[in-house]
């Protein structure tokens, strides 16, 4: 095992543990971390295994064959993180215009 391979499996471990320690909210999360941990510690543990992938998919390299998959798992986030912006504006936005015409109406005179 060379010394790459221990700094990237730690490197692995360690973000696998973080990414669990901040979304524990649920079961999906959990198992996506713990796959996605396991794959990249067996990937850089057994590096012609994604050679052999690679050349079974049609792409020349093992290493533009993750580079590829990393692309889209980001193209992936920026679209999820993306809705949930989206969605906590339009949050947003009706919790102000709710609380501008429930401060309008107490402006109102009241009629005795």
């Amino acid at each position: 095992m060379s010394i790459i391979q221990v700094a990237l499996t730690v490197a692995v471990i360690l973000i696998g543990i973080y990414m669990y320690r901040r979304l524990r909210s649920t079961l999906l999360d959990v198992i996506l971390i713990f796959l996605f941990m396991g794959a990249g510690v067996f990937l850089v543990l057994f590096p012609d295994f994604s050679h052999k992938i690679a050349h079974a998919v049609g792409v020349g390299r093992g290493a533009d064959l993750i580079f590829y998959l990393g692309f889209l798992f980001l193209f992936f986030l920026v679209l999820k993180l993306y809705a949930r912006l989206r969605r906590m504006e339009q949050t947003f936005t009706e919790i102000v215009r709710k609380k501008s015409m429930e401060e309008a109406e107490d402006r109102l005179p009241q009629d005795h």
